[in-house]
């Protein structure tokens, strides 16, 4: 049971979902296991670090995940989800609780591993840094950018931008935090006004879950789309799988547990947008 994407993006996803009898969660599919996972990291190497946290929701054999901002959201909140029905989540106040449901409930109905339309690539063993460089390689590898290309970043991973520092390829860092990047290149902000100026677009799966893909898609639609968008998504990576080809040209998956949590081999799932 797939929902066919169409470029209203996340929040028309969740109210088909939510409403239409074909594809809404019977009554008897239910959290097992609600959790938060909070960390913070600082390769070896690098000159700063960042936090991450994200709720995750267990249906069946599949993990549902969400990253939000550290600190903003209650951990006794998202514990108290173990046992709701995944169609009364898709309801949920809050934004990231709703991705993190539909995100578990699509990839307990079609598995990433047992998908035929996903390239499995797998994320060899060792430290932090190892392990960060080797999935920004599989990432980047789905942008059709060659030398010159300028490619706008949404969600700012100095491993990615490493990789197509590499390339020979520009881009515009832009995240919600702003500051430096690691070779003290400025972050913007709004990627709105930088979209038309670039040919590829790269964000991180955060953004479905703060509601600024839509935005991104709108823009899209309304004639500035570059010519590929690409989404490395470990939050919601199962919501992005089904954006591809209504907004989205390629998709990094990268379901629970994320490459960060384990030095141990994992892996990543890639697609590519029917032409």
């Amino acid at each position: 049971m797939t929902a066919v994407a169409t470029p209203g993006g996340v929040a028309e996803l969740l109210e088909r979902y939510r409403t239409d009898p074909a594809l809404t969660p019977t009554a008897d599919v239910s959290v097992s296991v609600a959790f938060t996972t909070t960390q913070g990291v600082r390769h070896a190497g690098r000159g700063g670090g960042y936090r991450n946290q994200v709720i995750s929701l267990r249906v069946g054999a599949a993990t549902g995940s969400c990253a939000v901002e550290p600190g903003s959201v209650d951990v006794d909140l998202v514990h108290a989800l173990a046992g709701t029905p995944v169609a009364e989540l898709l309801g949920h106040p809050h934004l990231a609780v709703q991705v993190a449901a539909l995100d578990a409930y699509l990839a307990h109905r079609r598995p990433f591993e047992d998908d035929p339309n996903a390239t499995t690539r797998w994320i060899p063993a060792g430290d932090s840094l190892r392990r960060s460089l080797a999935r920004a390689r599989q990432v980047t590898g789905l942008l059709e950018a060659p030398p010159g290309t300028h490619v706008l970043v949404i969600g700012v991973v100095n491993s990615l931008l490493s990789c197509l520092r590499e390339r020979g390829v520009r881009y515009v860092p832009c995240d919600l935090k702003g500051g430096t990047t690691e070779w003290g290149e400025p972050v913007v902000t709004d990627f709105a006004p930088w979209l038309g100026e670039c040919d590829a677009v790269l964000a991180s799966g955060m953004m479905l879950g703060n509601g600024t893909f839509d935005r991104l898609l709108r823009l899209v639609a309304a004639g500035r789309r570059p010519t590929s968008v690409a989404l490395f998504a470990q939050s919601g990576a199962a919501v992005a799988r089904e954006l591809l080809g209504a907004g989205v040209d390629a998709l990094s998956a990268e379901p629970y547990p994320f490459f960060w949590l384990t030095g141990d081999a994992g892996p990543i799932h890639l697609y590519r947008a029917a032409r």
